[in-house]
């Protein structure tokens, strides 16, 4: 086996264990996003979307995690610029532009995600704010998407023909059929 395909079978692996923690979140109630940090080759942080649990739209999968580093004394052992710059993030659903900002100022190294966020993205599908969106200080990160594409479209879709008793004004899904059909990507 090659370099290439040695580092796509690990980010596979690291990637079935976000798919892990979305599938937590999916029997929580969530919208099942989940993630993982991954520093060293080792997990330093899981975490899954706790929103609807708290009722704070801020508790998405990558912020519980970050909280987690940073609140670690071993994890994160002294202050510093960037205490993300040797970990790498693989989460299920490309981070929204509030979650790839706060990645973007702490630093981190990259980003590896399943499929895009056509309404929220913030690493590309709405805005680039890993790499697109020049700063004068805060440094770019690399963020590639496609593993476990199709995974992590029919988890969202299992979630959302489901009724979210916690949604503002919930519609009413009882008509809904769960779509298996999934596009290439383009």
């Amino acid at each position: 086996m090659d370099d290439s395909q040695n580092k796509d079978s690990e980010h596979m692996g690291w990637m079935q264990e976000a798919m892990n923690m979305a599938e937590e979140a999916l029997a929580a109630g969530e919208v099942p996003v989940g993630c993982v940090f991954v520093r060293d080759g080792w997990a330093i942080a899981k975490a899954r979307n706790r929103t609807n649990e708290f009722r704070n739209a801020t508790r998405h999968a990558e912020l519980e995690a970050i909280d987690v580093i940073l609140s670690d004394i071993e994890l994160t052992p002294a202050i510093s610029e960037y205490p993300l710059a040797t970990t790498t993030l693989y989460v299920t659903v490309e981070p929204c532009i509030m979650c790839a900002s706060a990645l973007r100022q702490l630093g981190i190294k990259e980003v590896i995600f399943g499929c895009g966020n056509e309404r929220f993205g913030g690493c590309g599908s709405v805005l680039g704010v890993n790499a697109e969106l020049k700063h004068p200080v805060l440094p770019a990160y690399k963020a590639t998407g496609g593993y476990r594409r199709e995974e992590a479209i029919l988890i969202l879709r299992r979630f959302y023909i489901t009724e979210n008793t916690n949604a503002p004004i919930p519609k009413s899904k009882a008509n809904r059929v769960l779509k298996t059909d999934i596009p290439p990507a383009s």
